[in-house]
């Protein structure tokens, strides 16, 4: 029995004249998720995506790939039958039967996009849900809430019988609204950050700071490993590995302890814009929470704004801890982070930092180490490598 996979388009359809470039967007990440898994044929018609696979494919990891991809609202894994509505009734107890046996209630869901064909959709549901239920005396219909559902869809092509739908991650096509780059430490927030900036259509390059041999090298394979599961969702990322122990070194000899932390971000944020023109990005990602931790005041991500001349998103500042974790755990990355590797974010940490800090007591600070050439020689040492 021929088998494909639908996939139902999200709010991209609500895109008006320019709802084309969405889709054709859409369409291109469908193609490189599915060629990594094999071969596919694939189209889009009235917002859904087709994935046929050709000859003996995977389908179930392309099923789970599918859900993972933004800009999908649900997948269906399909048999394709003749629009006939005695072929369809064949093919609903043939491609289901296991399934229905397993549940006690059912109900059909019938839509007719093309109208040519003679049923109409609610006497689609009558039809084969009265055959359904002569050949499976044990079901009982049930429109609300049924243990299981049974669609039917007729198309132009085909007609196509499904059984569960997989919710997908929704959002915008990764790319369709630019590019920007993720401050990606060891932790839970950050990877939360770039998923969530990915799901409005952001394409992601990353950026980690390490302090060797304050930090290890299980801290920064960690960290390559948090940007592989992410990428798993945003699809190919170049992460930028930058060397940040001259820079901390300095700023512990040179400055004030309570201020380190908040320099030591400044630091980043320039280093990141840096990196962000060379990946092509125009934003930076952070997974800030205000105050979570000293440097996330409001008072010190102000200090951090004032060197940035570029947009900040920053989508986890308005949620707690346990609504970060929840996501974490969700997308895959939270046991990971959860790993007792630190990073250059835990070392030099000042006993007693700034939760206030005045911007002119921070540059009068900052003025003690030269600023422009730490930067200079952070970005000279960047090490890339691509994942996803």
């Amino acid at each position: 029995m021929q088998e494909v996979l639908l996939l139902k388009c999200g709010e991209l359809v609500l895109k008006g004249l320019n709802r084309y470039k969405f889709e054709e967007k859409l369409l291109r990440i469908v193609h490189d998720r599915m060629k990594k898994i094999g071969r596919f044929d694939i189209w889009s018609m009235q917002s859904t995506i087709y994935v046929e696979p050709q000859g003996e494919q995977d389908l179930d990891a392309a099923l789970d790939a599918a859900t993972k991809i933004f800009g999908i609202n649900s997948v269906s894994r399909a048999a394709v039958c003749e629009k006939d509505i005695e072929v369809i009734k064949k093919t609903a107890e043939e491609y289901l039967g296991e399934k229905l046996k397993g549940v006690t209630t059912y109900k059909v869901d019938a839509k007719r996009s093309d109208k040519r064909f003679p049923l109409t959709s609610p006497r689609i549901g009558v039809e084969v849900g009265g055959y359904l239920s002569d050949v499976f005396p044990h079901l009982q219909a049930k429109m609300d809430e049924p243990e299981m559902t049974v669609m039917v869809e007729i198309r132009d092509k085909a007609a196509y019988v499904s059984g569960e739908k997989l919710r997908g991650v929704g959002g915008m096509p990764v790319g369709s609204n630019g590019r920007a780059m993720l401050l990606l430490s060891g932790g839970i927030d950050s990877p939360v950050a770039g998923y969530m900036m990915a799901k409005r259509g952001l394409d992601l390059a990353a950026v980690h700071f390490y302090s060797y041999p304050y930090t290890s090298k299980e801290a920064r394979d960690k960290v390559i490993e948090l940007a592989d599961i992410v990428s798993n969702y945003s699809g190919k990322m170049t992460v930028l590995l930058v060397p940040f122990t001259e820079i901390q070194l300095e700023i512990s000899k040179k400055c004030k302890e309570d201020y380190f932390t908040i320099i030591m971000r400044r630091m980043m944020m320039r280093i990141a814009q840096k990196g962000a023109e060379m990946q092509h990005c125009g934003a930076l990602i952070t997974g800030e929470s205000l105050g979570q931790v000293a440097s996330q005041t409001m008072e010190a991500l102000g200090c951090t704004q004032a060197v940035c001349y570029m947009p900040v998103f920053r989508p986890a500042i308005g949620m707690d801890k346990e609504e970060i974790i929840d996501i974490a755990r969700k997308i895959g990355t939270f046991e990971t982070s959860s790993l007792p590797y630190e990073d250059c974010c835990t070392v030099f940490t000042p006993r007693h930092p700034q939760t206030k800090p005045r911007l002119q007591k921070v540059e009068e600070q900052e003025s003690r180490i030269d600023v422009d050439g730490l930067v200079e020689r952070a970005v000279a040492g960047i090490e890339k490598i691509t994942v996803g």
